[in-house]
């Protein structure tokens, strides 16, 4: 019950977020379409947005948050404040020199992060500008991330996951009030995501001081325990953040190919980033501080219940919505970004992507209920090792791909490698004991597939009934997507409920907690 409350907050603000996000990038490929100006802004928005990822859902959450739940757990508060005062006056100063580096050598940096851009000067010289925007971001994010990692460590789960919203908005009020008086809406987004790491930084800021842990800013002092912190980072950066460097590759490699292929994997990688964001961040945030708790008292029982239930409500949600992103893709990127200077070809190369990208969409979110299993137990090198490994398959199978597959080979690559990382986690977890499928997860996992393939079978049906109307106007088009969307839910409640993938008691306990966030604000 703690976990499914504590996974219904994190996942609701995170889908008011998500909800947000997607009028951001409806108003984006509006103005930007998916041309090299376009291309451009996402590769300025991913350089920091990376480090917001590996930080904000990787190296914080899974190195600093077992450290000070453990402290707060056997030597109270007082000791655990101590402890985040002096990591955020360390890691102030620290990002605080690595921006200012990284700002003189921004031209150094792209020449490496989009080598493609090298041969057109202006589209070289403008993503340099807007990068140097918006890296200051990665200064005010990371200090975001520590601040939630406390909040969610006293479990206090809704300010932070509230966060991402501001984002959002900065973006949507760059676009509709700054970018007629930028250069570019390219610098006006720019401007905006810069914006809004302060505004989330100042947010954060004020809600632990309400909870009695104001955040001091010190001269920096390597204790002890922050040696051990900056030790884990690095690694549980690299172990946890798979996925997003996984598109950083992809992002390095798009830029090589015909322009606009950098775009039709962000658009695609934004629609896909629904489930995983909603699902994948909120069983990662809510598992890892309970899973870490649950170690250090001993209860080896109750952590693999809790592994086991992480498990199970990942599958429950992402197989069916992996397979209707397959069967509906194209739809889906017509309804949200074809207008303005996004249209059908750019509507078409986007959809292929979604519907290769969602193959791996349980995937990215078993990573995410598989990496606190060794996080909470404090070991950073074995995800490390895995994770390596799978970089070079991904890295590999782009090179491989991207000449006859162009964009969707990127996206194939990144499916393979982590479906990869996932069952090498898996069977490290399973032979250590610390992953046992229990009765209950073993008799559901593949209902819940046979559920999915049924729902599939009829979207494929319902695509020819609604061709006319998919094909209609816009808001024909919403109607007809509307009536997919909800018909494929009705099919797969009722299919899983029919082959007993899951019970109408469960639904009701998960709903109840999703009707009462406030008890774990």
């Amino acid at each position: 019950m703690v976990l499914l409350r504590s996974i219904a907050t994190v996942g609701g603000f995170t889908l008011i977020s998500r909800g947000l996000g997607f009028v951001r990038d409806i108003l984006i490929a509006a103005v930007l379409g998916a041309a090299a100006g376009a291309d451009v802004f996402f590769v300025a928005f991913k350089l920091p947005n990376l480090f917001r990822r590996l930080f904000a859902e990787g190296a914080f959450s899974m190195a600093f948050v077992p450290m000070f739940a453990g402290r707060v757990e056997s030597e109270g508060l007082e000791a655990a404040k101590a402890f985040a005062i002096a990591a955020f006056s360390v890691l102030f100063w620290a990002l605080l020199i690595f921006v200012g580096v990284i700002e003189v050598a921004m031209p150094l940096v792209m020449l490496g992060f989009a080598p493609g851009f090298i041969g057109d000067p202006a589209k070289f010289d403008l993503a340099v500008a807007l990068t140097r925007i918006t890296f200051p971001y990665l200064l005010f994010i990371s200090l975001v991330s520590l601040m939630a990692g406390v909040l969610n460590s006293l479990g206090k789960f809704a300010a932070a996951a509230a966060t991402p919203i501001l984002l959002n908005l900065c973006l949507i009020g760059a676009i509709l009030g700054l970018a007629n008086f930028t250069e570019t809406p390219g610098h006006a987004l720019a401007w905006g995501v810069a914006a809004a790491g302060l505004v989330q930084c100042i947010w954060l800021f004020a809600v632990c001081g309400r909870e009695g842990v104001w955040m001091r800013l010190r001269a920096p002092r390597l204790t002890a325990d922050v040696k051990v912190l900056l030790k884990r980072m690095a690694p549980v950066a690299i172990g946890a953040g798979i996925y997003q460097i996984n598109l950083v590759i992809d992002t390095v490699i798009a830029s090589l190919l015909p322009a606009g292929s950098i775009s039709y994997l962000f658009y695609a990688d934004r629609v896909n980033q629904l489930p995983l964001g909603v699902l994948g961040v909120a069983v990662g945030t809510a598992l890892l501080p309970l899973l870490s708790r649950q170690v250090r008292a001993g209860e080896a029982a109750a952590a693999l219940d809790s592994q086991n239930r992480a498990l199970e409500l990942s599958l429950l949600l992402t197989l069916p919505a992996a397979i209707a992103l397959m069967v509906i893709a194209e739809p889906v990127i017509r309804v949200l970004f074809e207008r303005g200077q996004f249209g059908p070809p750019e509507t078409l190369a986007t959809a292929a992507a979604l519907s290769v990208y969602a193959v791996g969409l349980p995937a990215y979110v078993m990573v995410k209920a598989l990496a606190p299993g060794f996080f909470a137990r404090e070991d950073t090198a074995t995800p490390v090792k895995i994770s390596v490994f799978c970089l070079f398959v991904n890295l590999g199978l782009n090179l491989l791909l991207m000449g006859p597959f162009l964009h969707v080979g990127i996206a194939a690559a990144t499916v393979v490698s982590s479906w990869l990382n996932v069952a090498i986690m898996a069977a490290v977890l399973h032979r250590r004991g610390h992953l046992v499928p229990d009765r209950r997860l073993r008799g559901r996992w593949w209902r819940m597939a046979l559920a999915s393939v049924g729902m599939g079978l009829a979207l494929v049906w319902a695509l020819g009934p609604l061709a006319d109307v998919l094909a209609g106007t816009t808001p024909e088009r919403a109607l007809g997507l509307a009536v997919l969307v909800a018909g494929g839910m009705a099919v797969f409640g009722g299919l899983a409920l029919a082959f007993g993938a899951a019970r109408v008691a469960d639904l009701k306990v998960f709903i109840g907690a999703a009707g009462h966030p406030k008890k774990h604000e």
